[in-house]
């Protein structure tokens, strides 16, 4: 308590210092952008939003509580709003009278509205802000009378997971004329914080002398509507974390010269995102929500940079509010969720991001080899190695084999590849040499592969981990080539053959038809799961036996109105509400939707990536959440509502499935296998990225021909594999009879009824399709004749104009219809 004490006493000279520096003062109001993507919607209570940037997050909720980062430090929460109106003896809660939230890519802004104001607050977190500082939030005020706003919070001043910080902080309210700040004091002179709200008086303070007592800290603000209606009241936040720059004159320059440079922060802000639309690949369909969907995506993964103790850049997991703790989701560095997203950014052309990245993971890899799984924004201030989290999981080490062989193909930077050719070969050792049982797989001994929980037991090898080690063995040849060691990229192409065939031997029971789930010293765990889809993450041929796995993936069984569930519904071991046995992730349904689409089943693809597609505007939107209930359409309540590599599968089912694109950087080559929608008569993929050029692609039907041409519009020449002539045109047949299906997720709590796509098969003059959905109802597909010549005999449905109509049986449940088509 004497520190506190002393702390008082030392606080009050920087009143006289701060006095030298510039006023605190409120902003006047400037131009917000107005162009480019935009969400709006009604406020749903309870439901989050998140602003994210490298240094700073607010994570909340619709209704506009909230809780303000400065990364690593939570500094304040609970934040809430009080007016009162001259002459309207009613207090007025104005996170009751919430009524819209605004989405951009630069800001997300909350408006409260009542017949005798509005108030917009405005957030964004620059990745610019000065060092010390993390996030803006704006509060503009349109009154019809005069109003006084009390703003609520709770000082923090408590540092991320899992670094300590000294308890509850000491605050003190520092004057300046009419106004002042806080500063939140620690047990420590190394560390405080600063909050400033121009213009604002102080509130509740109980002084020493009182009992032992708990206050929201408060904020009072007078508005006078005829001369601050066109002001901006920034609320400043700022932390210290060195004897220099955790005193009060330090902390109260900091918040001077982030009020002072509020407009310039944002322009540039502005400006970083509208440099980063017209750069990134951009889609143009006929489905204009998928198209905006597809950049919200973009933007999401953007979102999620955070800056590493030591000033690296490297992507978090995702954000959620923390509540009372001190983990605001997954908001610190994993290895495998930015291996997974780099697919996504490797195919919109991000190149440098993910040599960041890369160059993140490559930092912390073991010695041994092994590559980071987890690692804290305040892992710097601990001894986070001898913590059982750096290298918990073994899957990072095979995803950073492929993702790497993905980059270079995708940026032709084999320099790159070069310069850390060390990092490759460590990464290859460790996972050829770490076998425990002996059958020549890399396996869970050394972490774990998929789940890191499971009620029979924890598996020695899942099939989900051999599947990436076959994968990686087969980048690793190509690496090794590009590389120059001839030797290691026939051992490792042999290795990838070698292993194909064990798992099959391993894991494919020909009785169910089906892949186990893991081996376990000779012991098969065959829990129906969603594992094996990742055969078709890298492409290739997948399983040798995929045709009942892939149908049952389709099917109700795994496949809900909103993602793909990790566990068959039909399992024993089914949970809707666990975390790895039987919830729906995003991540899953991506692996499903390019299983599918690299199958064949390019309906059952769709419904898959348009799911995802979909959960962009169903929680914090612009966002999609980490996971949801199996059996009923909510997310987990501690979901992170702003999750990295669900983004990620917004992008890669799409671009690498519905549109089948491939790039090769290093043969100046774009290969496309497409599986459009049969209602789309056309699309575009603007900004594809090989290397030093851009292309654009456009796809466009004439009849029984879909024509893929090649515009280039910078860099090397590129060309269209299988295009003749000059390499930028090529015609590809398409059948005489394609059907589309429609998309849009259920109502907040249903359970899954919508039709599936079990399965599909072409042949000269036939199109099958098995298709299942709940018993008595009715389903209506589009029929598509690009040979317009044809008659067309329908088995299995009735044929209205080009509308298709399915009647299923009366049944419990789900029931099948086989519907053919013959010209």
């Amino acid at each position: 308590m004497l520190y506190r004490l002393l702390a008082s006493v030392l606080a009050l000279s920087p009143i006289h210092a701060a006095a030298q520096q510039p006023a605190l003062h409120p902003v006047n109001a400037f131009p917000l952008r107005d162009d480019g993507p935009v969400l709006r919607q009604g406020v749903q209570t309870k439901v989050p939003f998140t602003v994210a940037g490298q240094r700073g997050v607010i994570v909340g909720q619709q209704q506009g509580v909230f809780e303000g980062w400065v990364l690593p430090v939570k500094l304040i929460s609970h934040m809430t709003i009080e007016a009162n109106v001259e002459g309207y003896p009613v207090p007025l809660d104005l996170n009751s009278m919430a009524r819209e939230i605004e989405v951009r890519p630069d800001r997300t802004t909350i408006t409260y509205s009542h017949i005798a104001m509005t108030l917009r607050q405005i957030m964004f977190a620059p990745n610019e802000m000065p060092d010390g500082t993390g996030t803006v939030v704006l509060f503009q005020v349109d009154s019809v009378r005069p109003v006084d706003l009390t703003f609520r919070f709770s000082g923090e001043l408590r540092k991320m997971w899992p670094a300590l910080s000294s308890g509850q902080p000491s605050p003190e309210w520092v004057a300046e004329g009419k106004s002042g700040f806080y500063i939140l004091h620690s047990d420590f002179d190394d560390f405080s914080g600063a909050v400033a709200l121009p213009g604002a008086t102080s509130g509740i303070m109980a002084p020493y002398q009182e009992q032992p007592q708990t206050h929201p800290l408060e904020f009072r603000l007078h508005i006078d509507p005829k001369t601050d209606r066109d002001k901006f009241y920034p609320l400043l936040m700022a932390v210290g974390s060195t004897k220099a720059t955790a005193s009060s004159a330090a902390l109260r320059a900091k918040l001077a010269e982030m009020d002072g440079q509020i407009p310039s922060l944002y322009t540039a802000h502005a400006d970083r995102y509208r440099k980063l639309e017209h750069t990134v690949t951009e889609i143009v369909t006929p489905d204009a929500g998928l198209n905006e969907d597809f950049s919200w995506a973009e933007t999401s993964i953007d979102q999620l940079q955070a800056r590493a103790p030591d000033g690296e850049i490297g992507l978090v997991a995702g954000y959620f509010a923390s509540g009372d703790s001190a983990r605001p989701g997954f908001g610190w560095f994993f290895g495998r969720d930015s291996l997974y997203t780099l697919y996504a950014i490797d195919s919109y052309g991000d190149s440098a991001l993910a040599k960041i990245e890369l160059e993140f993971l490559m930092k912390r890899q073991r010695a041994d080899g092994k590559v980071m799984h987890e690692y804290s924004q305040t892992a710097g201030e601990l001894d986070w190695k001898s913590l059982p989290y750096e290298y918990a999981a073994a899957d990072a080490t095979p995803l950073f084999l492929t993702a790497m062989l993905d980059y270079v193909r995708s940026s032709g930077d084999v320099a790159f590849l070069q310069a850390h050719s060390d990092a490759v070969m460590n990464a290859w050792t460790f996972e050829t040499t770490h076998d425990a049982d002996g059958d020549g797989i890399y396996d869970n001994a050394q972490g774990t592969g998929w789940v890191e929980s499971w009620p029979p037991g924890m598996p020695k090898q899942e099939v989900y981990l051999a599947l990436l080690d076959e994968q990686a063995s087969r980048a690793m040849s190509d690496l090794a080539t590009l590389l120059g060691s001839a030797d290691i990229s026939t051992a490792a192409s042999a290795r990838a053959v070698k292993l194909h065939g064990i798992i099959e031997r391993e894991y494919y029971g020909s009785t169910a038809d089906a892949y186990a789930f893991s081996q376990n010293n000779g012991t098969l765990d065959t829990t129906a799961t969603i594992y094996p889809t990742i055969a078709w993450w890298n492409g290739g041929k997948g399983i040798d036996h995929p045709r009942a796995s892939l149908r049952r993936w389709a099917s109700h069984d795994f496949a809900t109105d909103w993602g793909a569930r990790d566990i068959a519904a039909s399992d024993p071991l089914y949970d809707p509400i666990s975390y790895h046995q039987g919830s729906v992730w995003p991540l899953f349904t991506g692996w499903a939707a390019l299983a599918q689409y690299r199958s064949g089943n390019a309906l059952a693809g769709y419904q898959s990536a348009m799911q995802n597609a979909d959960l962009t505007h169903a929680q914090d939107i612009g966002a999609v959440t980490e996971l949801l209930s199996g059996d009923l359409f909510e997310p987990f309540g501690r979901s992170t509502s702003h999750q990295l590599w669900s983004s990620a599968m917004v992008i890669t089912p799409v671009l690498r499935g519905m549109f089948g694109i491939g790039v090769d950087a290093l043969k100046h080559e774009v290969a496309v296998d497409p599986h459009l929608p049969a209602d789309w008569d056309g699309a575009e993929v603007k900004r594809i990225h090989v290397g030093d050029a851009t292309v654009d692609l456009s796809f466009k039907r004439e009849r029984s021909t879909l024509v893929v041409a090649l515009l280039q519009t910078a860099g090397s020449k590129v060309h269209l594999a299988g295009a003749s002539g000059d390499g930028t045109t090529m015609r590809m047949p398409l059948p005489a009879v394609e059907v589309a299906i429609s998309h849009g997720l259920p109502l907040p709590g249903a359970r899954t009824a919508q039709m599936k796509v079990l399965s599909e098969s072409h042949d000269a003059h036939s199109l099958r399709l098995e298709l299942e959905a709940i018993g008595g109802t009715e389903s209506v597909l589009t029929l598509r004749r690009n040979d317009t010549k044809i008659d067309v005999k329908i088995e299995g449905a009735k044929l209205d104009a080009d509308k298709l109509h399915v009647n299923f049986a009366p049944g419990t449940g789900y029931v099948t219809q086989v519907v053919t088509i013959r010209w």
